[in-house]
């Protein structure tokens, strides 16, 4: 019996992972609607007991699944905090897809959850709108330090521009589309700082 206590919490830990794993792979090969509960817990391989135990819900699942992509850097916005690099080649790295080995472009899952779920007040929903503001703030604080005036608009259109190259390139299935949207953001950058860089030199 003592055995079995011990063993049972490192179990449970082990099938979370399993789950989220599996409803990763569903998700991107299928879509969240498409994918069901049932599906999810033979991927995994868990009892559906044991899925709900730790996923009350599908949409449970689907928040969980969004934030493990979060809090693993792998998406467009996790570039946005790599301390390694200058505030510009982060804003560039957004116009690159996360995983260009993959053998199929996925664009945003943000967006892609957002899009299944158009509720706003659905969780999945919310939490995608949730990052997406991320993104923008972080954007902002990346500009600024540029030296930009007026931050905020700059990083709107530099958000807007990634956000539809990731669409465009799971659209088209195209992993170097971003290059287009780049091309976009440099001149948007070189152009915002120059004007700013000019603005303080005659003193306003």
């Amino acid at each position: 019996m003592g055995t079995t206590e011990e063993t049972t919490p490192r179990r449970g830990r082990g099938a979370r992972e399993r789950v989220l794993v599996a409803a990763a792979r569903l998700f991107a090969q299928q879509g969240i609607t498409a994918t069901g509960m049932e599906q999810v817990a033979e991927e995994a391989p868990v009892s559906k007991r044991t899925l709900y135990a730790h996923f009350r819900t599908k949409s449970d699942l689907v928040v969980a699944h969004l934030q493990a992509l979060a809090s693993s850097g792998q998406t467009l916005e996790g570039v946005l905090t790599l301390e390694e690099l200058s505030p510009r080649e982060r804003i560039l790295r957004l116009f690159e897809q996360p995983d260009a080995e993959a053998p199929a472009v996925r664009g945003c899952p943000f967006i892609d959850a957002a899009a299944e779920f158009p509720d706003p007040q659905s969780p999945i929903h919310a939490y995608a709108r949730e990052q997406k503001l991320l993104m923008v703030r972080l954007v902002t604080t990346l500009v600024a330090e540029l030296g930009c005036l007026e931050p905020e608009a700059l990083a709107e259109q530099l958000v807007t521009l990634a956000d539809g190259a990731a669409s465009r390139a799971m659209v088209l299935n195209e992993p170097d589309y971003g290059r287009h949207a780049r091309a976009a953001a440099e001149a948007l950058l070189e152009h915002a700082l120059k004007r700013d860089e000019s603005e303080r030199a005659a003193g306003r």
